[in-house]
């Protein structure tokens, strides 16, 4: 993993932590602004302009990659520089949750 991808995804902003998270199945972005919204219980609302721009830069960037069309609608996948970006950014999640509860 080269410095830039490092410097611009860990920390990684909820959007994108939740964006890779969700295509760890193939997907499309309508359907992960669903699935965010359910598993957050609504309190996460990602933007159709966030969302695509999201898509479009983590594309760029390798972190995921179209699979295919199917009725207009892009479908894609998290790529293995994309897993690797997420557990970084799982453990470094964990580790603060860690710390949180020695704190207490």
């Amino acid at each position: 993993m080269d410095a830039h991808i490092r410097k611009v995804y860990v920390p990684m902003t909820e959007t994108s932590f939740y964006i890779l998270l969700c295509l760890r199945e193939e997907s499309h972005g309508y359907n992960i602004v669903r699935k965010v919204e359910k598993v957050t219980d609504g309190e996460i609302r990602i933007s159709p302009g966030t969302m695509y721009g999201s898509l479009s830069k983590m594309e760029k960037d390798g972190l995921i990659h179209f699979v295919r069309e199917e009725e207009k609608r892009k479908i894609y996948v998290i790529s293995d520089l994309g897993r690797q970006v997420l557990e970084l950014e799982m453990k470094r999640i964990e580790r603060l949750y860690r710390t949180m509860m020695e704190v207490r």
